[in-house]
């Protein structure tokens, strides 16, 4: 019989036997995140349209070409959020959460989704680590920030990632800036695609982010921002890299970033591999001193970043960082018969309670598939219950590696020895500190009861 359906072109599944790369990425990324005062936000999927639109930008790609926008069944244009930040940024506004102190410090993690060609390292539903941080102007706080993402790759073990950065300034230098974009790109008129000639009014420093082979050429010879600083502008960007050199984090000023998004200002920044091709950015952002004025508000400087869980993924599996394996079943018990069925479903609710990995057959198999099954899924012992296992009150606990074989009693000493026979092997076990830590609570527990 055929599938009725597949999964959408530009999306992809995350099976049982990969999501425990995913969640060791983001163990790492939320103890940092901790680490460093964040706490985790969690906003809707989706939004009103009008906020990207004012929030990103109308003459950005992602709004123009690349937003998953539908009308609902009352009427309201909803977009699915192609970005985290515009996101956070309403949340703040309209929880007030200013009134809980600044800086508001947030993590995040999201699933976008933009409308684009899918390729390796760029996906039409794609998924982010963010960092936001609200209500600070201060140097400081953008170099804290490149501390925290690179301290991220650093543990995640990634290696040959360049940090580049850069200021693109306040809007009274960018103005500047850009009537010398438009004075320098005039003059290539003819060369430019129709959307950079469209940007060239509107929006000069997005023909700096076009993809156009002939466009990136022409922008190597523009005027750089750098140039055009103000001097609170150029202040401010001196004082982020005196912080980054003192916490010694290296770093390239690259004058050519300016970022996707319409609502960053001054710092911006990205981290860059050349492991994994031309979707080499695995981790961007800087600052968007203006986007809480423009959603509404009063004026609240902002920054963050977003790091791609995918590409991080694709790095590390390019670089061959090897990532833990998920520990194994401990306990494997194959039951025969209804009376050890009952009697293993008790043990396995007790060493479980424990925090240990144990499983039990749920499908009807034999004894002999259930020890292949046992064998598959890589369990440290295993044990049969039958008839006789029950008239004795005992069974024996067999090592699957070694094959050596141990009496326990099935009783309420069970689950304490099984424990110790654990530890005395502890090379099979992944935290022998939290299996002990959970055996003397448990073992605190039946005191309690008794």
């Amino acid at each position: 019989m055929a599938l009725i359906t597949k999964k959408i072109k530009g999306t992809e599944d995350v099976l049982p036997k990969q999501s425990y790369r995913w969640q060791f990425v983001e163990e790492i990324m939320r103890e940092e995140a901790t680490s460093y005062g964040f706490r985790e936000m969690r906003t809707p999927v989706f939004e009103h349209t009008e906020l990207f639109a004012r929030g990103v930008g109308q003459t950005t790609d992602v709004v123009q070409k690349e937003m998953y926008t539908f009308e609902t069944k009352g009427g309201e244009s909803v977009t699915l959020r192609p970005e985290g930040t515009a996101g956070a940024a309403r949340a703040v506004l309209e929880h007030a959460l200013e009134n809980e102190g600044l800086p508001i410090k947030a993590s995040y993690f999201v699933s976008c989704y933009r409308y684009e060609k899918p390729q390796a390292g760029r996906l039409r539903e794609f998924h982010q680590f963010g960092i936001e941080e609200y209500g600070t102007q201060s140097p400081i706080a953008d170099a804290e920030l490149l501390c925290l993402a690179q301290s991220v790759l650093d543990r995640l073990g990634l290696e040959d990632i360049r940090l580049e950065i850069n200021s693109i300034g306040c809007p009274e230098c960018r103005a500047k800036y850009n009537e010398a974009l438009r004075e320098y790109y005039s003059q290539y008129k003819e060369q430019l695609c129709p959307t950079c000639l469209t940007r060239l009014e509107k929006n000069p420093m997005r023909l700096l982010d076009c993809k156009s082979p002939e466009d990136h050429k022409l922008a190597e010879g523009a005027p750089k921002i750098t140039d055009f600083l103000c001097e609170e502008c150029e202040t401010h960007f001196a004082e982020v890299r005196k912080y980054l050199d003192a916490a010694g984090v290296e770093y390239i000023v690259n004058p050519s970033i300016v970022r996707g998004l319409d609502y960053y200002t001054k710092t911006v920044f990205e981290f860059i591999t050349d492991s994994i091709g031309a979707q080499g950015a695995v981790c961007a952002g800087g600052r968007y001193d203006g986007l809480i004025e423009e959603l509404g508000g009063k004026h609240m400087p902002s920054l963050g970043f977003a790091m791609g869980i995918e590409r991080v993924l694709m790095v590390m599996d390019a670089q061959g960082v090897e990532i833990p394996q998920p520990e194994p079943c401990s306990l494997y018990i194959a039951a025969m018969g209804d009376g050890a069925k009952i009697k293993a479903f008790k043990l396995l609710k007790e060493v479980r309670e424990m925090g240990i990995n144990a499983e039990t057959d749920v499908v009807g198999r034999g004894l002999r598939a259930q020890m292949k099954y046992a064998d598959k899924i890589g369990a440290l012992y295993s044990m049969v219950i039958g008839d006789n296992e029950l008239a004795e009150n005992k069974a024996t606990v067999k090592n699957m590696d070694t094959g050596e074989q141990t009496e326990l009693a099935l009783d309420d000493s069970f689950v304490g020895e099984f424990s110790d026979l654990l530890l005395s092997n502890s090379e099979n076990i992944g935290d022998i500190k939290e299996i002990a830590g959970a055996l003397t609570d448990f073992l605190g527990q039946l005191t309690a009861k008794e």
